[in-house]
Formats: C-alpha cells, sequence, structure tokens
C-alpha cells in the first residue's frame, strides 16, 4: 500500500478525448491550484473593494486620486468592484472550478469512505510509526474476538480479512471527517451562485437578452423611456426609493455601474407618516415608516410599519428602512450681503431639490437648496475658523492682542445645535461651494455665535465663520458692521471720530493729519481696500484683507526691528477706529451708542475676528434660515433575493463542514493475527490518522493496552510497542 489514506491530488480532470488545447483547458480549470489562484484574486478584489469606498460619485475620486488616476481606477471598475464584469466572471469561473473539483475528488472520497483497506501487507504496516507486537497464550480465533470485542465497544467499524497464515481485523472511525471537504467545497459553490443570482449578473444578462440599456441622465421617472425599464417579474434585484410623507411610488431605482435602470414593483408603498425617536443627545435612536401596501394586481390594501431591523416582506419582495431624507421642506431665507455696501439683504423662499437664479449686483448667481436638517447633533470642542491661514509672527501678536473670537468648548458631550440648511451657489462659470448654516446661534466660548460652514471641495471638511449674535441674539448688529466697513464714507466718519478722542484739544493739526492717515490706511486695508502697484494695478498684499492683510502691510513697510513696536500702534489704532465705526452704524441704526462694559467687549472682540474671517468667505451672499415646515422623506431599500435561500444553506453546510473536518479525526487501525505454535498467537497492531495530535498518541496507547493483554488482565508476553 503506498498511502493508508486517500491523498488529494491537485491536478484536474484527465480527459482522453478531445483536443490536446481542450484537455489542457479542462485540466487547469478543475484543479485545486487553479481555483486556489482564484480565490487569491477575489481576495484581493475583496481587499479592494472593502479599501476604496464604493459608489461614491466620480468628482469624489478625482478630489481624492487626481484625474489620471481616477481614470485608470475608473477604467478597472475599482469603484464598483463587486459588480463589475471581471469581478462577475472571476467568481463565475471559480463556481465552475470548484464544480469540477468537486466531481473529480468526490468519487474517490466516498470509495475511500467504504474501503476498510484490508489488502494491505505486513510490510506496510510495520512501516508505520504507530505500531506495537505482542504474543499471547490464547488462540487466534479468541484473540480476533477479543479485538473485534475492544473495537466495538468502542465505537470502531471493522472488517475481518483471512490472509495466508493469519486473520487481519481492520477498522476505522471519524470517517465523517473527509465528508468535511465535500460539505465545504459545494457550501462554497453554492455561496457563490447565491451571490451571483442576487447580484448584478442576472440584471446584467437580462438587459443583454431584452436590449435594456442603462440610463446615464437624470430624469423624472415618469418620462423614463420602456428601454431602460426591467419587468416587474425580475426574479432578482436590489434597489432603493425615496417616498416624501404624503407620496407613493412603485418604482425603484437599480444603480449599475456608472448608470441605473428602473425596478417596477408588484405592489404601491404610500408613506402615510415618517416618525424618528431621538436619545437625550440628540442622536437618533430609531426611524420607523407608517405605510399603506396597495397590490397592483388585486388592489388589496393594508397597512405596515417599516423600521430598522424589522423589514416587510410582500409578495417574494422585501422593504427594508434603510434612512430618511429631506422630502422637500419648504425654507424661508434671508439672503445677506457679504461684499460691498448700502446694499440691502433680501427675503427669498425655496423648497429642498430647487434652484433659482439670483444675482449681487455683479454677477449671475445659482442658488441650489439641496438638503435640510431640523436636528443637528453636534460635538462642540475644536472647531475650526474658516479658511484661516495659521496665526504665526505678527498675526498671532494681532489675535493675541484683539482675543480671540471663541475658545474651545471643553465639553466632549453632543449637543442638538438645531435646525440648519445646506445650499450650493455656483457662479456663472459653473464653479460652486457648498455652505452649511446653522439657523440658531451656538454657545462658543462662553458667547452665542451663528456658525456658517463652507467647504470647496466634495467630501472635504467644512470650515466655519463664526458670527457673534447682538444683544437681541440676532445677526444684523454684525452685519450693519460689516456693511459700515465697505463703505468709505462711514470709515472716514469713523477715522475722524478717533482722531477726535485720542487727541488732546489744541494739539497740532500736523500731528492730527499724520495720525488721521495712520487711522485710515489701516482701516483701508483691513477693509480690503488694498493699494495697488501704481505700474501693473495689482494689489501689493496678497492677503484679500482682514488681520492677515494688516501684518502683511506692516512686514511689508516697518524695518523688523520696529515692528514689534510698530504691531502695538496699529492695533491700538484699529482697535479705536472699528470701535467708533461700530458707534456710527448703531447711530445710523437708531441704537443707542456702545457702552465699554464687559459685554459689549465681549461682542466688539468676537465681531472684529469674524470680520477678519469674513474677508475669506468664498460666496458674495449669506443665506440665513429664517423658516421653514419639514417635510421628511423615507429611504427604502427593496429587494428580491432568491440565492438567500441557498446563500443561508450553503453556510449552514460550511459551518457543518468546517466544523467536521476540524474537530472529527478519521483513524484506522490494523490487528494482524497469526498463528504461534508455542505460546498461542502473535499479533501486530499499527493504527495512522490524516493529522498527528498528543490525543491520538493517547488513543493509541490505550487501545494498544486494552487489547494487547491476555483476558486476566496482564499483557502479553513479547510486547513490542514501537
Amino acid at each position: 500500500m503506498s498511502s493508508t489514506f486517500t491523498t488529494l491530488s491537485t491536478s484536474g480532470l484527465q480527459l482522453r478525448r478531445g483536443s490536446r488545447a481542450w484537455r489542457s483547458g479542462v485540466e487547469l480549470l478543475s484543479s485545486m491550484r487553479f481555483a486556489i489562484a482564484l480565490l487569491v484574486v477575489v481576495a484581493i478584489a475583496s481587499i479592494i473593494g472593502t479599501v476604496l469606498q464604493q459608489g461614491e460619485p466620480l468628482n469624489n475620486y478625482v478630489d481624492q486620486f487626481g484625474p489620471f488616476w481616477t481614470a485608470v481606477f475608473h477604467r478597472l471598475d475599482l469603484f464598483n468592484v463587486y459588480s463589475s464584469w471581471w469581478f462577475l466572471l472571476i467568481m463565475g469561473v471559480l463556481v465552475v472550478s470548484t464544480t469540477l473539483c468537486l466531481v473529480r475528488n468526490t468519487p474517490k472520497i466516498l470509495a475511500d469512505l467504504k474501503s476498510y483497506k484490508t489488502h494491505v501487507r505486513e510490510q506496510a504496516l510495520r512501516s508505520l510509526p504507530d505500531r506495537a507486537e505482542a504474543t499471547l497464550a490464547l488462540p487466534r480465533e479468541r484473540m480476533v474476538q477479543q479485538v473485534q470485542a475492544g473495537l466495538r465497544s468502542r465505537g470502531w467499524r471493522m472488517r475481518v480479512q483471512e490472509t495466508p497464515g493469519g486473520t487481519l481485523v481492520a477498522a476505522k472511525t471519524g470517517g465523517l471527517n473527509r465528508l468535511g471537504y465535500i460539505l465545504a467545497h459545494s457550501a462554497f459553490v453554492l455561496i457563490c451562485i447565491g451571490g451571483l443570482l442576487d447580484g448584478d449578473m442576472m440584471i446584467r444578462l437580462q438587459m443583454l437578452l431584452t436590449g435594456k440599456k442603462l440610463l446615464t441622465s437624470n430624469m423624472q421617472i415618469a418620462q423614463v423611456p420602456p428601454q431602460y425599464v426591467l419587468s416587474v417579474h425580475n426574479p432578482s434585484f436590489r434597489g432603493n426609493l425615496q417616498i416624501p410623507e404624503g407620496g407613493k411610488s412603485n418604482t425603484a431605482v437599480l444603480t449599475i455601474g456608472d448608470g441605473s435602470v428602473l425596478q417596477p414593483l408588484p405592489f404601491t408603498i404610500a408613506l402615510k407618516k415618517f416618525r424618528v425617536d431621538y436619545y437625550s443627545t440628540g442622536m437618533p435612536r430609531l426611524f420607523k415608516s407608517d405605510v399603506l401596501i396597495t397590490d397592483s394586481r388585486t388592489g388589496k390594501t393594508f397597512p405596515a410599519v417599516v423600521k430598522v431591523n424589522a423589514p416587510l416582506t410582500y409578495d417574494g419582495v422585501t422593504i427594508f428602512q434603510s434612512g430618511f431624507q429631506d422630502g422637500g421642506s419648504h425654507l424661508q431665507l434671508k439672503a445677506w450681503p457679504m461684499r460691498g455696501a448700502g446694499d440691502k439683504p433680501f427675503d427669498l423662499r425655496g423648497d429642498v431639490g430647487s434652484s433659482r437664479q439670483l444675482s449681487d449686483g455683479q454677477q449671475s448667481l445659482t442658488l441650489q437648496l439641496t438638503g435640510f436638517r431640523a436636528i443637528n447633533v453636534e460635538n462642540l470642542h475644536g472647531a475650526q475658523q474658516a479658511r484661516k491661514p495659521a496665526s504665526r509672527g505678527l498675526l498671532a501678536t494681532l489675535e493675541h492682542h484683539m482675543g480671540a473670537a471663541v475658545s474651545e468648548n471643553p465639553s466632549d458631550r453632543p449637543t442638538n445645535v438645531g435646525p440648519a440648511v445646506i445650499y450650493k451657489l455656483r457662479n456663472s462659470a459653473g464653479q460652486a461651494d457648498e455652505f452649511f448654516n446653522y439657523m440658531l446661534p451656538m454657545q462658543l466660548g462662553g458667547m452665542s455665535m451663528f456658525v456658517a460652514g463652507e467647504r470647496s471641495e466634495v467630501g472635504g471638511q467644512y470650515r466655519y465663520l463664526r458670527i457673534p449674535a447682538d444683544s437681541q441674539g440676532r445677526i444684523d448688529g454684525w452685519m450693519r458692521l460689516r456693511g459700515a466697513l465697505q463703505d468709505p464714507k462711514l470709515r472716514a466718519e469713523a477715522v475722524d471720530a478717533y482722531v477726535r478722542d485720542a487727541l488732546p484739544a489744541g494739539v497740532s493739526p500736523t500731528l492730527a493729519q499724520q495720525l488721521r492717515e495712520t487711522a485710515g490706511r489701516t482701516l483701508d486695508v483691513f477693509a480690503g481696500d488694498i493699494p495697488r502697484d501704481p505700474r501693473t494695478g495689482k494689489p501689493m498684499l496678497s492677503s484679500p484683507g482682514g488681520l492677515p492683510a494688516l501684518a502683511e502691510f506692516l512686514q511689508h513697510n516697518v524695518p523688523k526691528a520696529q515692528l514689534t513696536k510698530a504691531s502695538k500702534v496699529f492695533i491700538e489704532v484699529l482697535n479705536g477706529t472699528l470701535w467708533q465705526l461700530w458707534q456710527v452704524a448703531r447711530q445710523q441704526a437708531g441704537q443707542p451708542p456702545a457702552k465699554a462694559d464687559a459685554a459689549d467687549q465681549r461682542f466688539f472682540n468676537a465681531a472684529v475676528l469674524a470680520l477678519s474671517d469674513s474677508m475669506f468667505y468664498p460666496a458674495p451672499l449669506y443665506m440665513q434660515l429664517t423658516g421653514f415646515k419639514q417635510v421628511e422623506a423615507s429611504v427604502f431599500q427593496v429587494a428580491r433575493a432568491p440565492g438567500k435561500v441557498i446563500v443561508y444553506f450553503g453556510a449552514g453546510l460550511l459551518i457543518l463542514g468546517v466544523f467536521t473536518m476540524l474537530y472529527i479525526r478519521e483513524r484506522r487501525a490494523w490487528f494482524l493475527v497469526k498463528d504461534d505454535p508455542e505460546q498461542g498467537s502473535q499479533t501486530l497492531m499499527a493504527m495512522s490518522t490524516n493529522r498527528r495530535t498528543i490525543d491520538f498518541e493517547r488513543e493509541f496507547g490505550a487501545l494498544r493496552d486494552a487489547l494487547l493483554q491476555s483476558p486476566g488482565g496482564k499483557p502479553g508476553g513479547g510486547a513490542d510497542p514501537t
């Protein structure tokens, strides 16, 4: 005997007919080495699909990887790995390869399970590492009976074979271990088949056979041509549909690659009410939908509730509550000008999802209302300032003297900060920035702040502009100050008032004029009125205004040795002129003069830094949310998954197969009993297993001691354990 156990070959099926190329192809396809190579490729593809976020808009990948690598990855379908043609092809070939491996090896395994290997030679038994010999004063027949009784009591199955000069008792146990191979590989095939049935392969095959196409443009569902709509009898699909409160739908959208197709449902879903339960922190705890299901064939209608982790199944289609979005809330906004002086704010209305044309007097703008959130749970710890460069050198000194607008909130507890509107402002060139403006002021650093987020990159981090609320909790006070800063006449009036208050009576006109020029130049630079190079006409500073521009101006015009002393003077001048400008703005609004108390001083310091930050605000208009009527929408995922049962069954087989292979060991034992004319009988015992362990060694010793001894309990004479 060449081997105690059947060895599974890594080679494939060896055909005897057909061309050489055909026979070689079948051998490769059915070989274990080919299946393992495919498994490695699938594992690598799965790693890519896990690490690389799937199904994102293409612009997100351009921002992350650049246009070149985005084009390469897109060509390879790495952004939709699990639905790519090559991944589905590999999975299909892997199913065929594994099935052929099963076809090739299963008969050998089943034959080996039935075989007791009774034709083993004595020389082969003596070559096994676990063997023993004993000579007992028992006739051969009695010794064979003792061996059989001992094996039977331990659950071994056996066959007795008479050989020339002796009797061979061949026994085995744990044969189910070999079935683990069949179960595990069959489970793998079933899981892959179930995955392919529930994946995009079936839909792509239907589209190929029926002439359906992918829809790559945006249009209303009712206007989609029939060639982009699948059959209602489609056996396998998984798609999404969004239904606002009071609305209904019977069509799901299936996203495939860069396009989509529509999937009609055999029923209509009407959303009566969407409800969200929240934790005390404001985080969503549970969201559910009260729906009305209407069968398209019978007209049968019944109410139901769909909630997270409690889907509804009807007519073979399972409805999951996958999320919620805004369903077109009605918003009231006030547009505040952020450039120039004298422009008045104006009110406007719009629904989420709509767009409208605006103008700031210089260019045409498109306002796109993209979202609304009635509840926003935020961690107010450590938000960053809007577009402000890192504070270094003189700029750090300026901010230190002016006072920080917002200090970090020491609390890490999430807080509900109220409603917020999300919108985009697109200029005439098509470029857009996204804005996230909160409706209510937040308590940051002991002050009430209106927070406006902005980002120019899709998926990027928001940068925040913090605007202090005035004594009435409104944004109007700061907006008036911003408008006054952009008005040259009001700046000049503020400079004159500062010079009158700063200099005593009777001072020389020359000194007064010098202070007036210094104060005027300081306020102009801070306001963004940057001097221009007379030769080129370009601004002499790179910063658009605010504290960075003032710091740059000082560095260009003041010797380095005098920079620290000069910065203190300019800080006092800027502080004084802005205070007078605030007084002028309050006077124009019919408000009493500001007092130099702690409350007004805190507002003033925060307002100054907000003015500095606003120079970097990328939009000419700030949209303030002033009112809303919320309309919720449920996002449902609908799926018809016949392969789910196959996958579950395969998973059960896989667990059983792995358990069988890991925890059941196949063992075989042989007892060759020969006549001994002098002492009765001589027995050669040998054992083998597919996995040698300490337990096997113990079992061998226990079996040897129990069976190779005389009936009185004494070991046989001449025992030779090896």
